[in-house]
């Protein structure tokens, strides 16, 4: 009896022996504080909720001490671990934000601290869906079913006759239209604002909605080529069943590499501004202006350029001027009704327009800028003796040519006879600046900065050409048809289309573009020995209803091109594609060259995101407006890399083209981040992540409709990928 007792408690001290162990070395796996190893510069710590340790959770610090407001934006590890590191000597409000949370309470922090953050779980799924990003609740609209084509007009189903396809339809919600300006989906517009008034109807609400401010004739445009009937009971159907409490669905926390992004941004503009694109340095060399000035284009909205200085954390305004007192300026857009954000106040208010900026290898800024009113000169028309002008007159251009040199402080203004829109530099002997014309025009346009800064000669320095396919297939340019007359083969064909994005292959100078519409193309220009006269195009259009394609996509927006020659292109089924010309089997010029020859050399990437209600094709809700190609790895994925603007997604896309898989660079505060474009640079070659970084811009039309309403700003982003998450 004794020997049994005695051996039962031998038993029970294992037992116990055996438990204590495993608390303990449970106890060693839980992360803390001490764990956390930060330098004087940074903040960090452990996250945690009710439910334990939160993973792939952001964490937010901010502060207002610095000359501009100043965001750091990490996430969490593994293990709820977090490090923000590199921060200016400032206090700062620190929390976290993530997915199934609602906003923790901010903490008060400075670097070289331990700060434990406690994440706030949400209470229910309606709180945790309000910092879901807008392509989730966009993708719960129904959009008119495939049955629902071609449109039988306003007495019939409400959808316009000349509408097709579902996609037809789409390409103008998704691509050009509504998303070219703003998202959809944000609190902003899945809800009505308070100022907007009371209907009884949402539909009569969304009537009065489209008609709001500056932008009110562009929104009733589209509205009446989507079909009004349709489209506004679409709307007010998607805002309907929203209110009533429909959920969408639930988008994944970052995970493997996407743990790794720091996120940095500065305010650097006005509430009434807003901004189209950034420019960091050359995009033919990455290490120029190393730790320089950003400079950004405002658009419409106003007439300077926003300028940041990342190390100083400070921002300033560079006036752009024009040339002529009677340009047309948008504080004369007419106001349809009242904007429930600014009344009638014309918030816009610019002559110059600015769109797009680019740095050349001397470090100046080169913009596209309106200088004067539409009306062309002279030696742009008939009758000239320009070379451009007498194979292809030009009467009017919208928007013409400005250059910045920091080193003397001037903006000189060039007249251009094309219209201008994006820009791009050429590598080659002359700096050839390439330009869009944004869709209209029908000419390519060009000038010599070599020969401009030789000469100061406007005229001798451009120059410009219309879109001529070698129809006849002899090698040569030589007399052609018109757009509206059949194809001759005896002749060459001039198609009637204009560069939107504009990107110049570094492998043979080639200059492609892509042209909106539907199904929309990309373009190759080959500029020959003697341009304009040796110039000729190809037109590769997306492969749509065609049978010989395997996948079939529709509607181009932005393009940019890699160091193999291959494009890429941001479409409006929700794809990411590319067109490797290599591919292409049949004949690349001659009579069957007209657009659906080479289905083979497109390969299209659903983007990330669901997919909108009644779309059953593949692809994804997203709607990109343009992408960049990372040719030298700034960023840290890899030389060669497409970047695609998440405009739905809060964020940019970063493709790897070996797996086919995306990279999430999400933005989760201020919820809206809408980028238009974005360019990688170098500042350290020798200090690894910290001496790189992709930056990007808030290039939404209604920063006021960004998460903090009006009052906020846009903000410039500087991405970069550490090596892990808790690298300092």
């Amino acid at each position: 009896m004794t020997k049994r007792v005695s051996y039962r408690g031998m038993v029970m001290i294992c037992v116990a022996i055996l438990l204590a162990t495993v608390l303990i070395q449970l106890g060693a796996q839980q992360p803390t504080a001490e764990k956390v190893r930060i330098g004087k510069d940074d903040i960090g710590g452990v996250v945690a909720s009710g439910k334990g340790p939160e993973a792939g959770v952001w964490v937010i610090a901010e502060t207002n001490d610095l000359p501009t407001k100043f965001v750091k934006i990490v996430v969490t590890d593994d293990l709820g671990r977090y490090v923000v590191p590199g921060l200016p000597k400032a206090n700062y409000k620190v929390w976290v934000r993530g997915y199934g949370l609602v906003d923790s309470p901010k903490v008060q922090a400075t670097p070289g601290k331990i700060a434990n953050l406690n994440a706030v779980v949400a209470p229910d799924a309606h709180a945790a869906a309000e910092y879901y990003p807008a392509i989730y609740w966009f993708s719960l609209m129904r959009v008119p079913d495939k049955s629902e084509f071609p449109g039988t007009g306003p007495k019939g189903n409400g959808i316009p006759e000349n509408m097709k396809s579902q996609g037809q339809w789409l390409h103008l919600l998704k691509t050009d239209a509504c998303w070219t300006c703003h998202q959809l989906g944000d609190k902003a517009t899945r809800e009505f604002p308070e100022g907007l008034g009371h209907f009884d109807t949402s539909t009569a609400a969304w009537a009065r909605r489209l008609l709001a401010g500056q932008a009110g004739e562009n929104m009733i445009n589209g509205l009446s080529q989507l079909g009004p009937e349709r489209a506004l009971a679409m709307f007010a159907d998607w805002t309907d069943r929203i209110a009533a409490g429909e959920l969408p669905p639930v988008p994944p926390r970052p995970q493997g590499v996407e743990r790794n992004v720091v996120i940095t941004e500065w305010d650097w503009a006005d509430p009434k501004a807003y901004l189209h694109d950034e420019i960091a340095t050359d995009k033919r060399n990455p290490k120029l202006n190393a730790n320089g000035l950003l400079y950004g284009a405002a658009e419409l909205s106003t007439d300077y350029l926003p300028v940041l200085d990342p190390v100083g954390n400070a921002k300033s305004q560079l006036k752009v001027p024009v040339r002529d007192p009677k340009t047309p300026s948008s504080a004369e857009d007419k106001i349809p009704a009242p904007s429930p954000y600014w009344g009638d106040e014309a918030i816009w208010r610019s002559q110059a327009n600015v769109h797009t900026p680019m740095f050349d290898e001397k470090g100046r800024l080169w913009f596209t800028s309106r200088i004067r009113p539409r009306e062309n000169p002279a030696f742009c028309k008939e009758g000239s003796s320009n070379p451009s002008a007498k194979l292809f007159p030009l009467q009017n251009s919208g928007r013409q040519l400005a250059v910045y040199d920091p080193r003397t402080k001037q903006v000189t203004l060039i007249d251009t006879c094309f219209g201008t829109h994006h820009l791009v530099f050429a590598e080659d002997a002359n700096n050839t600046l390439w330009t869009s014309s944004g869709g209209g025009g029908g000419a390519v346009g060009w000038l010599n900065t070599k020969m401009f800064d030789e000469t100061h000669d406007e005229e001798k320095s451009q120059g410009w050409t219309a879109l001529i396919l070698d129809t006849n297939g002899n090698g040569k340019r030589d007399a052609y048809v018109e757009p509206d007359q059949p194809v001759d083969p005896t002749k060459d064909k001039r198609i009637a289309a204009a560069f939107y994005g504009v990107t110049v292959s570094p492998v043979d100078g080639s200059v492609w573009g892509s042209v909106l519409g539907f199904p929309g193309a990309v373009v190759r220009l080959n500029p020959g020995s003697n341009p304009p006269a040796t110039t000729l195009a190809e037109l590769y259009e997306l492969p749509w209803n065609n049978p010989n394609a395997p996948v079939h996509g529709y509607s181009p927006r932005g393009l940019d091109i890699d160091r193999n020659g291959v494009v890429w292109t941001v479409i409006g089924s929700g794809h990411l594609a590319s067109f490797d010309r290599r591919k292409c089997k049949g004949p690349l010029n001659g009579p069957t060259a007209t657009g659906q020859h080479c289905p083979e050399g497109w390969t299209l990437y659903p983007l990330p995101g669901p997919q909108l209600k009644g779309v059953t094709d593949p692809g994804s809700a997203e709607a990109s407006y343009y992408d960049w190609v990372d040719q030298f790895d700034t960023f840290g994925l890899g030389k060669n890399v497409p970047i695609a603007t998440g405009n739905g997604n809060d964020a940019l896309l970063a493709l790897l083209p070996d797996s086919g898989k995306f990279v999430v660079l999400r933005v989760p505060y201020p919820m809206g981040f809408y980028a238009k474009g974005m360019d990688g640079r170098i500042d350290d070659p020798q200090a690894g992540w910290k001496g790189k970084g992709v930056w990007a811009t808030y290039g939404t039309r209604t920063p006021f409709h960004a998460e903090g309403g009006k009052g906020t700003t846009s903000k410039v982003l500087h991405f970069q990928l550490r090596p892990d998450p808790l690298a300092n």
